[in-house]
């Protein structure tokens, strides 16, 4: 299983692509179990994937979806869920 301990560091050579090499922001939350397993689930499934790009993903959709108009939000979420490395 992969840590989901969120710690700071550098993007990921994906999202440098996307964000020209700017550092990540990090954040550590509680997340409830069901929504782990799932998590874990859907990485074991497709290794491309990883838990930063997962919640990467999830968070510029939402953000997407909720009127949030930002090129650079757009930008991540289709490199996200639309790169070469998708599934």
């Amino acid at each position: 299983m992969k840590n989901f301990d969120l710690t700071k560091e550098k993007s990921s050579i994906l999202t440098q692509n996307v964000l020209e090499s700017e550092d990540t922001i990090s954040f550590q939350t509680e997340i409830p179990k069901q929504i782990q397993q799932a998590m874990k689930v859907f990485i074991d499934k497709h290794p491309n994937w990883d838990q930063y790009r997962l919640l990467q993903a999830a968070i510029a959709g939402f953000l997407m979806q909720n009127g949030i108009t930002s090129r650079l939000i757009t930008r991540l979420y289709i490199g996200n869920m639309f790169g070469s490395n998708s599934f």
